[in-house]
């Protein structure tokens, strides 16, 4: 590797004495591609050999190498990449060195070049001059207005020629490449995890750091990165833009549909390499290794207690604020998670997704199929740790504890009579409502 801090910025000319042919500009070939469209994109590409830039005509090629022959070619002796001008490579080198001699009067912050900070500039001012004709949506810069106008197109100019993926934009292609190069050239300094882009480091260090600068201007809600919060904001909308061709489900993200996509083939392609077991998520696995390493990172500030998810915690606090947002709509009950509601529903449409594949008995949730299979292989995971005493599930062991403890969490309220679990306190509450009944006379 060369040293950046003295690097020489010669010129040399590649392109002297040099007569082009058609064989110099002939399309690839000798290619295999994953899907027919990629190969049938190839054969009417033709590449430049100098840049490496592809086009569909031997005429577009022969125009475009004229900026190679307008002047001399510079070179970068770090990496080899070449330029059509001294202060193209100039700028470029910064990328080696680290300078950014541009900075922003406003918020310090620093860029590569001066274009960058003058576009940079425009999220202070507000300014947005470049509008689409389309949808009727400002850009600050024309090449983010170039790019979004592809959404409306559906072209995607920039492909990967490893697995023939197509990208709106060349960033996002050479993002991708990564994946197969396995290169992380960003990596934290805090934790030193690596990552693909600088954009994704950025957001990274926000968990570090806490900062959540994306606010949701109709509820309040912050984000650490914008995406985020553009998908927030479709809740607002209730805009759900990507349809599933099965059932017809619409979703806010394409991820969301992917993942359901799942839920019909039945695809878990995501293991855990402590226990095997699958997931159709890649989210979902994470969470789930948490419970081999014993990591709960979500604190609750009332009570201390500690969980896996951010969304545990909410659904926990919930508790001590007695908070119950998800109401069914057909009896009224409310609930504190949103996944109780779907299952309680269940109960009104008499619908059991859950089938057990030894006895063909149905259930409402996935929940009660996995304590119900431990029926047939008599498995009780969950072990009393005062009596050495064995259960089926959670609910039961804590249940159970209420014994030792003479815990009983559960009243009556006609006679202030107390229980250690809920089933009991339903039983004993017939009582009350059987002698409420009037006596039928014979």
């Amino acid at each position: 590797m060369a040293d950046v801090n003295h690097l020489d910025t010669s010129v040399f000319n590649p392109l002297d004495s040099v007569t082009w042919t058609y064989n110099d500009m002939k399309p690839l070939c000798s290619e295999t591609f994953i899907q027919e469209r990629s190969l049938d994109r190839n054969i009417a590409d033709y590449r430049c050999d100098i840049c490496w830039k592809t086009f569909s005509s031997e005429d577009e090629v022969l125009t475009h190498r004229e900026i190679h022959n307008r002047g001399k070619f510079y070179q970068c002796k770090v990496c080899g990449k070449g330029f059509v001008s001294d202060g193209d490579l100039t700028k470029h080198i910064r990328r080696h060195t680290g300078e950014k001699p541009y900075q922003c009067e406003l918020c310090e912050k620093t860029f590569f070049e001066n274009s960058s900070l003058v576009r940079h500039r425009r999220i202070h001012t507000g300014e947005k001059l470049f509008h689409c004709e389309t949808c009727g949506k400002f850009f600050v810069c024309k090449s983010n207005l170039t790019a979004h106008k592809r959404t409306h197109t559906g072209e995607k100019p920039y492909h990967c020629e490893i697995c023939g993926k197509s990208f709106l934009e060349n960033s996002g292609l050479l993002r991708h490449r990564r994946i197969h190069t396995g290169e992380k050239l960003f990596r934290c300094e805090v934790c030193g995890k690596p990552f693909l882009s600088n954009s994704n480091l950025t957001t990274h260090k926000r968990t570090h750091t806490g900062e959540r600068p994306y606010k949701c201007d109709i509820c309040g809600k912050s984000f650490s990165d914008n995406s985020n919060l553009v998908v927030h904001r479709r809740i607002h909308t209730g805009e759900k833009r990507f349809r599933c061709g099965l059932c017809g489900k619409c979703f806010v993200t394409n991820c969301d549909l992917n993942k359901h996509k799942r839920v019909h083939s039945g695809e878990k392609p995501f293991h855990c390499d402590i226990c095997g077991k699958s997931f159709s998520d890649n989210s979902s696995l994470s969470v789930h290794r948490r419970t081999h390493t014993g990591e709960k990172r979500f604190r609750c500030e009332i009570c201390t207690k500690s969980f896996i998810t951010n969304g545990h915690l909410k659904s926990h606090k919930r508790i001590h604020s007695g908070e119950k947002p998800f109401r069914c709509d057909i009896c009224g009950k409310s609930f504190r998670q949103n996944s109780y509601l779907v299952v309680h529903q269940r109960i009104h449409t008499g619908e059991k997704p859950f089938h057990c594949e030894i006895c063909g008995k149905s259930f409402v949730s996935n929940s009660d199929l996995t304590k119900h299979i431990r029926v047939h292989t008599g498995e009780k995971p969950y072990r009393c740790e005062t009596c050495g005493k064995s259960f089926v599930s959670n609910s039961d062991l804590r249940s159970h504890k209420r014994v030792h403890t003479g815990e009983k969490p559960f009243y009556c309220e006609m006679c202030g009579k107390s229980f250690s679990d809920k089933s009991t306190l339903v039983g004993h509450q017939r009582i009350h409502a059987e002698n409420k009944s009037p006596t039928i006379m014979k």
